[in-house]
């Protein structure tokens, strides 16, 4: 949905205004001497490639790094900013890509979490109650206090963030790829809550890498590019080429360039698939696919109805009923022979939908999760033991191959950017050569230009006589991927299309349940 800008005057002193702010980890300089003025009332957006220091200086002016030096002024006032509650009472929310939410807490009491009024829990859940109701009305943010965070889907958790930003009277709310684990409808509803909260004056900084969402939803527009500001331009005055090439100093292939598909024989192939999760509830109903050599397979669907558990049983990580073949030889779906490693002796590599919860282990160095799953190779022995020094070399090139940054192998996987740590999982997975890929949400969370690079490979392997199975929220990911698309709906495969005769309306109605 396409918003229409606001206007302000001129004199109005910006919201936000950061000068010549510098911030460097090590011999990495994240933000180098940048000024930026956000004005009152507008969405201002923050684009960029994945470790262009976005998320970085966002987070000095929210508190949660100081600058090396610069200044922060807001309303026209000099602001120290030490930490994130003197962000807070300054006026600043923040809801980053990864919330931070207690997950056995209720909604009501992650509200108030950090923000007690008084000795006594009861008297502030009470009152933080009737200020939670009257907020989530304002702003159609409508949600049940007294639901467990666990027990609610990621759009209804972004809420919540919201809300809590607002209950801590927030009048600049910054969002850090928010629409990154949203379905498109969900993703929908927050430009409308955004609109809304603009409408009643509140100054929203947007951090996107996703040029559709800039375009139709902001003001204006600042680029950066290797810690530095290269670009702020009124967003009706630009284009999504223009900017692409801002972002990444070349022109952007906005499209995905790939021939027509030559399928070869069957590699995957379910039968009556069925899955029933830990509670009892039938996941999938009695699935039937195949995914032949050199073709991608995508399958679309709103979240929630099948695709994750899909691609679990076919990559060993939960069980299942019925029949699934590789190559022509069944795979075992109970018992001790359902995991991740038979399934890689039989050709199957997987990347799953959640890197941070299942591709990588945060704590540990990326040399260490390339090895992950594959340590048994013999290229990583000595004997019987790791060959540490062998595991880092080739994780030194696999970097450079797809172009992670920083190319540090030592570094923690929790320190680089969501697209480089879904780099480091892409590589792991697409460099063993496997007969069948299964890859969950590929581009989540990750910038154009390394949107455009993941393309290429999935499409590389699938010109190499590889099968592809993708999952993805993003419809135009699967229109453009695709050579054949499935749509799921409720635990069912509701119908096949060929992405050149389909469109995005007759997929939502397949999405929705109804037959077309």
């Amino acid at each position: 949905m396409t918003l229409t800008p606001s206007a302000h005057a001129p004199e109005t002193a910006p919201a936000i205004e950061l000068k010549g702010i510098s911030k460097a980890f090590g011999p990495v300089q994240a933000n180098k001497d940048i000024s930026i003025s956000v004005m009152p009332g507008t969405i201002h957006g923050i684009i960029g490639e994945n470790g262009a220091g976005k998320s970085t200086l966002m987070s000095i002016l929210y508190g949660f790094y100081k600058a090396d030096k610069g200044e922060i002024f807001i309303s026209g006032t000099k602001t120290e900013i030490p930490d994130s509650q003197a962000a807070i009472s300054a006026g600043i929310g923040m809801v980053f890509q990864h919330f931070k939410l207690v997950e056995n807490f209720s909604v009501l009491e992650n509200i108030i979490l950090g923000a007690e009024d008084g000795w006594s829990l009861s008297t502030s859940l009470r009152k933080a109650r009737k200020s939670l109701v009257d907020l989530a009305q304002e702003y159609e943010l409508n949600i049940d206090p007294d639901a467990l965070i666990e027990d609610i889907g990621v759009g209804m958790q972004q809420r919540v963030e919201i809300l809590k930003a607002l209950y801590r009277q927030a009048d600049i709310l910054i969002l850090d790829e928010p629409t990154g684990v949203l379905t498109p409808p969900e993703a929908d509803q927050l430009f409308r809550i955004l609109g809304r909260l603009r409408e009643e004056g509140k100054t929203i900084i947007l951090i996107t890498h996703k040029l559709r969402e800039i375009m139709d939803i902001t003001d204006t527009v600042s680029v950066m590019r290797r810690g530095e500001m290269t670009a702020t331009v009124k967003t009706a005055e630009t284009s999504p080429e223009h900017l692409a090439e801002l972002m990444v100093g070349r022109k952007v292939l906005l499209r995905v360039d790939k021939d027509i598909a030559a399928p070869g024989e069957i590699v995957l192939d379910i039968k009556n698939l069925r899955v029933v999760d830990d509670q009892g509830v039938e996941r999938l109903k009695g699935i039937n696919l195949q995914v032949r050599a050199g073709e991608i397979v995508g399958i679309a669907g709103v979240a929630g109805n099948g695709q994750s558990e899909l691609l679990e049983v076919l990559g060993g990580y939960a069980d299942g009923s019925g029949t699934v073949s590789v190559n022509g030889d069944p795979i075992d779906l109970t018992g001790k022979y359902s995991d991740g490693k038979s399934r890689r002796k039989r050709g199957i590599a997987h990347v799953p939908e959640d890197r941070q919860r299942e591709g990588l282990i945060m704590e540990y160095a990326a040399w260490e999760n390339i090895a992950f799953g594959y340590h048994d190779d013999p290229t990583y022995q000595t004997g019987f033991l790791m060959n540490n020094a062998a595991i880092r070399k080739d994780t030194v090139d696999k970097m450079a191959r797809f172009d992670v940054r920083p190319p540090d192998p030592k570094l923690a996987a929790k320190n680089f950017s969501g697209g480089n740590q879904q780099k480091v999982v892409l590589a792991r997975e697409i460099e063993r050569n496997p007969d069948l890929l299964l890859i969950g949400q590929p581009t989540r969370g990750v910038d154009i230009g390394a949107i455009e690079f993941i393309h290429q490979q999935v499409v590389a392997l699938r010109d190499q006589g590889k099968a592809i199975l993708l999952v993805s929220v993003e419809l135009e990911e699967i229109l453009a991927l695709s050579d054949r698309v499935a749509v799921m709906f409720d635990g069912h495969i509701m119908g096949e299309r060929n992405p050149t005769e389909t469109n995005e309306k007759e997929l939502g109605l397949l999405m929705a349940g109804v037959e077309t």
